[in-house]
């Protein structure tokens, strides 16, 4: 039996009962376990591990996309057989995706003990050191599918945001491949603005206030009867890659980005519909939790810059820089955004039909009235990845993978003492814009070489000559680690100095507001 392989278990409940977590033991128990063939075999001497609603009164049986209700006092449960022989064999495990997240959940994978071999599909050329690459792109599900199978793929690490939404989890659960990542009906919560402004008002949880609109000329008659309250936040409702948010500071500038989403589609069908919302004042901060379902783990708090440039001007960005851990993430706020956040947040996807699994990533505005939710991601950060991974002492291949087949019972994240980390991004010129494909980078070795930094590529190729070239907006994320942040900051200054790219460019001021809220919380 192959690690991570899917079983069936028979569970008997009878309506009116109250479930919470089942751990299906050796003892007395026997799993009938469906290969990814479609035979079936016996698994009677292993233990596994499994979830199951809390909700009284509704069961939930796994499906291919998803988990629907039913009323009968049967339920059949997915669950993941945990093979003890995994330490001995090894991993084999494939990353989804290209960017600079998904280099740095590589190269962090690739230093377990438990990973044998690991592919990314597609990659970049930057994680060749630490990755075999495959030449197949995020949203070929079926082909990622059958990769798998034919390399008998133990664990898939799913890292962008488009695959999740249109179902590569549901694919990969339902051949019998253990995935990391929600199926594409929780994947909602990033995949919807609206559904989810929604799902938080039903579940009270703290948000801005807001309304949505698909037609523009009903949303400017809203927008000019909130003269008073600018600035107004309007947001894409779909994917658009971190660039559907606008901060309009008055009436014009709203209305533009309304007929530039609704009228003119520059997002195409992500901007079928928008929301606009009030603008919260006060600090963001990152916050990630891994979720088995039900369980809920803390993985850390960051902070981002989305402008793109100095002093928070310019456009929103998918990301010019970050840095780990926020000082604004006090073990106070951290329990009130597991008691009022994220708890409430997992048991509402559950009541829903919709059990979240993965990452769950929670971007907040820290305000007078406590945190309250700007968005979710279903996936890691990017940049936020970053600077996540150089800091974790725990396994981080042994942590998804235990969250992958739910088995979190004794899960705990460790963290390196006292140690910072801060990226900067190096994007090419017009980006968020257009800007110039196949401009060369130089000295990138060099700086690599520079002490307590790792270079993370999320845009980058080789020429024919062996030259480094840049091919996406964000090209590079250069990552400084320290016993403080400034010593983190100065590290990767430090390396991009030696970097020689005219045609690119960085915000000079990542980290300034982390030293600056230190010196005031000291005061």
């Amino acid at each position: 039996m192959s690690a991570g392989s899917a079983l069936w278990a028979p569970f008997w409940w009878s309506p009116g009962q109250s479930l919470s977590f089942v751990l299906l033991s050796s003892v007395g128990i026997t799993c009938a376990r469906r290969s990814r063939s479609g035979s079936k075999s016996i698994c009677s001497s292993k233990p596994c591990q499994t979830f199951i609603s809390s909700k009284t009164r509704k069961q939930w049986r796994p499906g291919f996309s998803g988990y629907t209700r039913r009323n009968r006092s049967t339920c059949w449960i997915r669950t993941f057989c945990l093979v003890s022989s995994v330490s001995n064999k090894g991993l084999h495990v494939a990353v989804i995706g290209s960017g600079g997240r998904e280099h740095a959940l590589c190269d962090t994978i690739a230093q377990s003990p438990l990973c044998k071999n690991l592919f990314a599909i597609p990659g970049n050329a930057g994680m060749r050191n630490c990755a075999r690459l495959e030449n197949i792109q995020p949203h070929e599900t079926d082909k990622i599918l059958e990769f798998c199978k034919l390399h008998e793929v133990d664990l898939v690490v799913v890292g962008p945001e488009v695959p999740l939404v249109e179902g590569l989890v549901d694919k990969l659960v339902g051949a019998g491949i253990a995935a990391f990542g929600p199926h594409s009906n929780a994947a909602i919560l990033e995949g919807s603005k609206v559904w989810t402004k929604k799902f938080l008002k039903k579940w009270n949880i703290p948000t801005a206030q807001y309304e949505c609109f698909r037609s523009s000329d009903l949303a400017k008659d809203y927008v000019a009867r909130q003269c008073c309250k600018f600035p107004i936040v309007i947001k894409a409702n779909g994917l658009a890659a971190g660039k559907g948010v606008v901060i309009a500071e008055d009436e014009k500038t709203a209305n533009d980005a309304i007929v530039s989403i609704l009228d003119e589609t520059i997002f195409g069908s992500a901007g079928s519909e928008i929301v606009i919302e009030e603008y919260l004042q006060g600090e963001e901060l990152s916050f990630f939790a891994l979720v088995d379902g039900s369980t809920v783990v803390p993985f850390g708090s960051a902070q981002d810059h989305k402008r793109a440039f100095d002093q928070d001007t310019g456009p929103n960005t998918g990301g010019m820089g970050a840095y780990s851990p926020s000082p604004l993430c006090t073990k106070a706020l951290e329990s009130n955004i597991m008691q009022n956040i994220l708890l409430p947040t997992v048991r509402g996807m559950m009541e829903e039909g919709r059990p979240y699994r993965g990452i769950l990533y929670c971007g907040l505005m820290l305000t007078n009235d406590g945190p309250k939710v700007l968005e979710y991601n279903v996936r890691f950060g990017d940049p936020e990845c970053q600077v996540l991974c150089p800091r974790l002492k725990s396994d981080l291949l042994q942590v998804l993978y235990k969250v992958a087949i739910g088995d979190t019972k004794d899960l705990h994240v460790e963290w390196k003492d006292d140690l910072w980390s801060l990226v900067v991004i190096m994007a090419s010129r017009g980006y968020p814009g257009s800007y110039q494909k196949g401009t060369v980078i130089q000295h990138l070795e060099q700086a690599s070489k520079t002490e307590g930094v790792k270079i993370y590529h999320s845009g980058t190729d080789l020429s024919p000559t062996g030259e480094w070239i840049a091919t996406g907006g964000r090209v590079l994320g250069i990552t400084g680690v320290g016993n403080s942040i400034q010593q983190a900051r100065d590290r990767a200054y430090a390396a991009i100095e030696q970097i020689h790219w005219p045609q690119g460019f960085y915000r000079k001021d990542i980290g300034n507001k982390c030293l600056e809220t230190m010196r005031r919380l000291k005061q």
